[in-house]
């Protein structure tokens, strides 16, 4: 559900059609996201880097004594970089290697200088994680460990002058240690490194995943400020992922085509079809209907979307109507809204939806033609994202009734309803695999409130089985992104894979 209106309602006859306002990726640099690599200090053996930018994937060889004490030797592979930055990276050892303390990471420094300062997340090669940092050029190395061991994922953030290691096994939450205050200056060389704790060997590690987000500015205003959007493709097994398509607008919530050749999504009020063979988004024609928000479904057979327009007609609240998938004129479903669309059902007669009624949030089942709404839920507080199973027997969907966001089923009529998750984190829309086996949901940290689910935040894409007794969530993607990110239906026909948006400010960090 999306309750802030204000999209930017386009003409149709302006843009129908027409090929989406955004761009594809720009052309990268042999080094992908860096700008250049590097032995750092005193090496007898050369390192160096193999960027496979087909699967965008990266191998650093590197030598070096040690990063410790007054002066670090490794080899680095950097870019300069301004203002707040999240880095982000799924990383292994190839081969057991010689020396325990052998290291990979991220590392922040203010010069390519051996002593030079710098905030490094460092994982070594016996398990060990810890946050090092030097604060004086020459100074000694202090550390701050990380209770993790043997993570695969790392990520540090600058915010300000502050820095956060995470860190975790995949599948896992991430587990963050802080330094609260280093400066190292307004442009410091940020990048990926491999130390292999003895000068006379070279240590070699593949990142995947690599991930580098300059997050919303300070002080944005939601829903009147945006930053720029990814849309990628997971795979659910691996947890592999693929960036499609970047924009510097706002895209959001991709639902997967039946046939599992196209995603469609929002953008400023308009709906795209972006063809995943040449990887072009065009404008699909919704008619009048220029201020959809992210609430969109396809039918089970996919001929048909439902949508949530803001009409003007009714004071610019969302209304539900439904439009050839391929385009045409919009025909209206619910006569009352706000209404924001969730599900539809397998045989096609009916759409659920989380209506605003009296000044409560609950959920509603209508005839897909039109007619009398059914209130299926009647507690306090907010119930959304509701979606049907594929066998049409319950409605899955998200609650506060527990005082927390967390995911809960009913019966299609709303009967028995069922608790799922009851977790630290705020938990919302609940997303079916055609095959039934699996929920995919979108995870806020506990520093959200329940009833929000806002841009621009971390959160976790998380996986948990159908069966009885097999409902324990996995972590399947580490993600900077929120309101948008995967609020439809967007598992691939096969089950295996998921579509959603990540952000960052493409316009800082292009």
């Amino acid at each position: 559900m999306n309750r802030a209106s204000s999209l930017v309602g386009w003409s149709i006859a302006a843009a129908a059609l027409a090929v989406a306002p955004a761009r594809a990726s720009a052309q990268q640099s042999p080094l992908g996201l860096f700008q250049d690599h590097s032995d750092v200090g005193q090496v007898t053996k050369r390192g160096s880097v193999i960027y496979d930018a087909s699967r965008a994937r990266y191998t650093i060889a590197g030598s070096g004594a040690n990063m410790w004490f007054d002066r670090d030797a490794f080899h680095f592979v950097w870019r300069r970089i301004e203002g707040n930055v999240i880095l982000t990276a799924r990383a292994q050892f190839d081969g057991r290697g010689v020396e325990p303390h052998r290291k990979f990471g991220w590392s922040v420094r203010s010069s390519l200088e051996s002593g030079s300062p710098h905030v490094t997340a460092a994982v070594h090669g016996d398990g060990l994680v810890a946050l090092q940092f030097r604060r004086t050029a020459g100074g000694a190395t202090e550390e701050i460990r990380s209770p993790v061991s043997a993570p695969d994922v790392i990520q540090l953030e600058r915010v300000g002058n502050g820095y956060i290691l995470s860190a975790a096994r995949f599948g896992d939450t991430l587990v963050a240690v802080r330094l609260p205050d280093l400066a190292l200056g307004e442009q410091p060389y940020v990048g990926l490194f491999v130390c292999a704790h003895n000068d006379s060997v070279v240590e070699r590690a593949s990142f995947r995943d690599v991930r580098i987000t300059a997050p919303a500015r300070d002080g944005f205003v939601p829903y009147q400020d945006y930053i720029g959007s990814n849309l990628e493709i997971l795979d659910v097994a691996s947890g592999d992922r693929t960036i499609v398509y970047r924009s510097p607008e706002s895209l959001q919530a991709p639902n997967w085509t039946k046939d599992g050749r196209a995603l469609i999504y929002n953008s400023r009020g308009l709906l795209y079809r972006f063809d995943l063979a040449d990887r072009r988004p065009v404008v699909v024609n919704t008619g009048f209907a220029t201020s959809n928000n992210n609430d969109h479904v396809l039918s089970f057979d996919g001929r048909t979307i439902a949508i949530s327009h803001h009409s003007a007609d009714d004071h610019d609240a969302s209304i539900v109507y439904t439009v050839p998938v391929g385009g045409g004129t919009p025909r209206r479903v619910t006569a009352l809204g706000p209404s924001y669309l969730h599900g539809w059902s397998p045989d096609g007669r009916f759409l659920v939806y989380t209506g605003e009624r009296s000044g409560e949030f609950d959920v509603y089942r209508i005839p897909v033609d039109g007619g009398e709404e059914t209130r299926l839920t009647n507690t306090p507080g907010l119930d959304d994202g509701p979606e049907y199973s594929p066998d049409g027997k319950y409605i899955y969907l998200n609650s506060v009734r527990s005082g927390t966001m967390q995911l809960w089923r009913m019966r299609a009529d709303g009967s028995a309803p069922e608790q799922l998750t009851s977790d630290q984190f705020n938990n919302w829309f609940p997303h079916l695999s055609p095959d039934g086996q699996w929920i995919a949901f979108l995870s806020f940290m506990k520093d959200v409130a329940p009833g929000d689910h806002p841009f621009y935040k971390h959160v976790y894409l998380r996986v948990m089985s159908t069966r009885e007794g097999g409902r324990s969530a996995r972590v399947v993607a580490y993600v900077y992104g929120g309101q948008g990110t995967i609020n439809v239906p967007s598992w691939s026909p096969d089950s295996r894979r998921l579509a959603f948006v990540s952000n960052t400010d493409l316009r800082r960090l292009p």
